[in-house]
C-alpha cells in the first residue's frame, strides 16, 4: 500500500482538486445558464408588454427615466408618443419588465381621444415629468387641410402643449397628476422660436423631444427648428414658473449639434446633461451623444451612433437612459421609435 508521504500522493491530491474545480465550474455554468448577461450593444428583451395605441404592443417609445440614478433593479417610467398614458417598467441588468400604466391627460375632440404626443420623461425631487411635443401634428402626407381641419389641428396642438407631472416613490404614483400649459406661451415670447410655432415639422416646425430637470429648472430640448449655424434650441425655465406663479426666468440655449440636427432626448447625469442628437427632419440622418454642462452653449461629442442606428441613421433613436459606469466608460440604454417596445440597446460611451 502506498504511504501518504509517497511522491504519488501529491499528484493524487492535485487530480482530486482539479476534479472538484471542474465540478464547481460545471455547476456554476448550469446555475447561470438561464441568466441574462448584458454586454455592449446588446438588445434587451421586454417582458410583459409595453402598451401603445389601441392597446397594441408599443412601436412609438419616445422616452424613459428612472426614480433612482443607479443600480438594479430600477423603477422607471416609459412614454409612447401615440397614447394618453405612461407606463411603469422595472429595468434589470439586461431586461425590462412592463408594469402598470398611468393616465396623464383626457383631452378629446369630436368624441375621440387626443394624444399627449409625449416625447420625453424626467425624474427629479420625487416627481416624474412628461413633456408633450408642443408641436403641429405629424402630417408628412398633408392629410390635414389647414382650413377644413383647423379646429381639429388646434385641439391636437393644445393636447400636446402640456407638461405633466406626478409624485412617485418609483413603484407608482403617490399624488394626483398635475398638468400645465404655460410653456407654450413662454415659447411664443422667445424671438428665436416664435416664428416656428405651429409650423409642420417638415417645414422646420417647432417640436420638443427631450426633457431634463436639474437645479430647479426644466430643460426642454427641441428637435426643431434648426437654428442658424447648425444650432439646436434648449429652453430652460424655472419649475415654479410653469407649475406655479413664479417668473419662468426663461433662458434659451443654442447647442452646436450640426446642420439639420436637433435634440432627440436629454438625460441629466452628474453635474450636466447627456444630449441625444438626431436629424430634425423625418428622413434618416446621423445620431450622436453629446455632453453638455447645462449652463453654457457648448457641447462635447462623446459617441457617434452610426454603429447602432446604421450608417445612414435608419433607426430612430429617441430615448436615452444612463445605466452605470465601469472601467470602459458609461453604459447607457437607447430606445428606438418605430420598433417594437423600443428595442432597447445598451452601449458604452466615454465618461463625460
Amino acid at each position: 500500500m502506498q504511504s501518504a508521504s509517497s511522491p504519488i500522493a501529491p499528484r493524487i491530491r492535485r487530480l482530486v482538486a482539479l476534479a472538484a474545480m471542474s465540478f464547481s465550474l460545471m455547476s456554476f455554468s448550469l446555475m447561470t445558464a438561464g441568466q441574462v448577461t448584458a454586454g455592449d450593444d446588446d438588445t434587451w428583451p421586454v417582458h410583459g408588454r409595453l402598451l401603445g395605441k389601441d392597446d397594441k404592443k408599443s412601436e412609438d417609445v419616445s422616452g424613459i427615466a428612472c426614480a433612482t440614478p443607479r443600480g438594479f433593479p430600477r423603477s422607471c417610467l416609459v412614454i409612447d408618443d401615440n397614447v394618453q398614458h405612461a407606463q411603469f417598467v422595472t429595468v434589470k441588468d439586461g431586461e425590462l419588465i412592463a408594469g402598470d400604466t398611468i393616465a396623464l391627460i383626457d383631452d378629446s375632440f369630436d368624441g375621440k381621444d387626443l394624444e399627449l404626443d409625449g416625447e420625453g420623461v424626467a425624474y427629479a425631487n420625487g416627481f416624474y415629468y412628461v413633456m408633450g411635443s408642443h408641436g403641429h401634428p405629424r402630417d408628412s402626407r398633408h392629410d390635414h387641410d389647414r382650413e377644413k381641419d383647423a379646429a381639429k389641428i388646434a385641439a391636437r396642438i393644445a393636447a400636446s402643449s402640456q407638461i405633466v407631472r406626478f409624485r412617485s416613490d418609483g413603484d407608482g404614483a403617490t399624488s394626483a397628476v398635475e398638468r400645465t400649459r404655460k410653456l407654450r406661451a413662454i415659447i411664443a415670447r422667445e424671438p428665436a422660436l416664435a416664428p416656428f410655432v405651429d409650423r409642420r415639422l417638415e417645414d422646420n416646425g417647432l417640436t420638443i423631444e427631450g426633457i431634463a430637470v436639474r437645479r430647479g429648472r426644466i430643460l426642454a430640448g427641441f428637435r426643431g427648428p434648426t437654428l442658424s449655424n447648425g444650432r439646436a434650441a434648449v429652453l430652460s425655465v424655472a419649475i415654479d414658473g410653469v407649475f406655479g406663479n413664479a417668473s419662468p426666468a426663461a433662458r434659451l440655449h443654442r447647442l452646436p449639434l450640426g446642420e439639420g440636427r436637433g435634440v432627440r432626448d436629454l438625460a441629466a447625469f452628474g453635474d450636466g446633461v447627456l444630449v441625444l442628437a438626431g436629424p430634425t427632419a423625418s428622413d434618416p440622418g446621423p445620431y450622436a451623444i453629446y455632453w453638455w454642462d447645462g449652463e453654457s452653449d457648448e457641447v462635447r461629442l462623446l459617441k457617434d451612433l452610426a454603429g447602432i442606428v446604421g450608417a445612414n441613421g435608419e433607426r430612430k433613436a429617441e430615448g436615452l437612459l444612463p445605466l452605470d459606469e465601469g472601467a470602459s466608460g458609461l453604459r447607457v440604454l437607447i430606445l428606438f421609435d418605430s420598433e417594437k417596445e423600443g428595442a432597447p440597446v445598451a452601449t458604452v460611451i466615454p465618461r463625460p
